[in-house]
């Protein structure tokens, strides 16, 4: 089935290399931007960028943040797509707001606040988790 001009296999594969991807993120002090997520992907896979001149193509990468968060969400139960922001911006795309509202971990209609207090804590607990400071030691 294709999904914004993609099929499965491709989903998996650029799943696969943004969970990567972000987790490499997760584990220094900044996050990243679209552009650098969409650059990385390219670069990993081979396969073709979004273009973000196109509204579909946005909405592809929003698509595929939701992906990894399935993916990764199970083990950690953090949205590790709280790293990605836009370029020179500093909160994520609405997306991510509407995936945790699905996820039940953000009340419908929440407000501008309680938005951005729960992406800073999303975000500090992600780069907390793959720190290795978020979780328990070998012993």
């Amino acid at each position: 089935m294709y999904k914004y001009s993609r099929d499965e296999e491709t989903w998996d594969q650029l799943t696969e290399a943004g969970l990567e991807f972000l987790v490499e993120r997760a584990q220094s002090p900044s996050g990243t931007s679209y552009e650098d997520l969409n650059n990385a992907l390219m670069q990993r896979t081979g396969l073709p960028g979004f273009d973000f001149g196109r509204a579909d193509e946005r909405a592809g990468i929003g698509y595929l943040l939701g992906l990894i968060v399935e993916r990764s969400y199970p083990e950690t139960k953090l949205m590790i797509s709280a790293l990605v922001t836009h370029k020179g911006g500093t909160d994520p795309g609405g997306g991510f707001y509407a995936l945790a509202t699905e996820l039940k971990l953000l009340r419908p209609g929440a407000s501008k606040d309680e938005k951005d207090t729960f992406w800073v804590k999303q975000y500090t607990r992600v780069q907390e988790h793959y720190s290795g400071a978020g979780r328990p030691g070998p012993y």
